[in-house]
Parts: C-alpha cells; sequence; structure tokens
C-alpha cells in the first residue's frame, strides 16, 4: 500500500527531498500562497501549532502554488524570506507545484485520492491543509477556510495514539 512516505518531492532549493525521512513524525502536508487571503491567520496558526508540538514529532510542509488567483507569484527564496520576516516561521518549504490539473504533482494526486474532497476532489484553494499519521496514512483533509488551531484535537490524536 501506498504511503506519504513512498513519495520523492523537491525542496525550495530543487533537492530531491524523500519523504520517507519524516516516519514516525505527524505532517502537515498544505498548498501556500503568501499572496493570499488566508495566508495571515494559517502561517500564524500553523506556526503556533509547530512552535506548540515540533518536540512531540509535528513537521508542516509547505508547498507554494500559483495556480489559484497567482497570488504565489513569488520564487522560492522570496517566498521563504516573506514567510520568515512577516511570519517568523520555517516550515521545510518545497519547489513551487502545481496541485490540480495534467501537471499536478504526483503526492498531491494522491493526497486527493485518499482523501477527497467535498462534491470534488480538487484542490479548490490555497491552503487544503492533510493531517499525515506518522505511518504516511492520510488521516484527514481540511477546507482552505479551516483555521489550523481547529485541527488541534485530530494533531494530539494522532501523535499521542
Amino acid at each position: 500500500m501506498t504511503t506519504v512516505h513512498d513519495f520523492t518531492v523537491k525542496n525550495a532549493e530543487g533537492e530531491d527531498t524523500k519523504l520517507s525521512q519524516y516516519q514516525g513524525k505527524v505532517l502537515i502536508i498544505v498548498n501556500v500562497a503568501s499572496q493570499c487571503g488566508f495566508a495571515n491567520f494559517n502561517y500564524t496558526q500553523l506556526k503556533e501549532l509547530l512552535d506548540s508540538y515540533k518536540k512531540d514529532g509535528l513537521e508542516v510542509l509547505a508547498f507554494p502554488c500559483n495556480q489559484f488567483g497567482g497570488q504565489e507569484p513569488g520564487c522560492e527564496v522570496d517566498i521563504s524570506d516573506l514567510v520568515k520576516k512577516d511570519f517568523k516561521f520555517e516550515p521545510n518549504l518545497f519547489k513551487k507545484i502545481d496541485v490540480n490539473g495534467e501537471k499536478a504533482d504526483p503526492l498531491f494526486k494522491f493526497l486527493k485520492e485518499e482523501k477527497g474532497g467535498f462534491l470534488v476532489d480538487a484542490i479548490k484553494w490555497n491552503f487544503t491543509k492533510f493531517l499525515v499519521g506518522k505511518d504516511g496514512n492520510v488521516i484527514k483533509r481540511y477546507s482552505p477556510k479551516t483555521e489550523p488551531k481547529d485541527m488541534k484535537e485530530d494533531i494530539e490524536a494522532a501523535l499521542f495514539a
């Protein structure tokens, strides 16, 4: 059976990163966009979650995506600098990708297959979040409007189960 740990993605520097390195960790995988109206509460609350639970094994994997309203036009260096400067947040940042369509990243194709969306499986907007267990299996999908703080109970269940 395929899990998130079977995928290799490109980090922000363009280097291959095997997600198997996150075995035993709980992951929040999210498509991000710095100029999105949802950026402020998502980045702020994801940072708070990471500050609270990183010691327990939580990691945030952020994948910039410019498919929704052109709200992530910058390169990975600009995105990383902005998130560090404006939000004091340093998630594991990866190469800019597509999450829908013919060129959709294989990881996001898998995530959508595992946890379809409401009515359609496509990612509808920036900051769609997936919670992944220590074993690499997708636990739950959250809409862009879901505030990360509202994921706390599910995160704790995954971390301390």
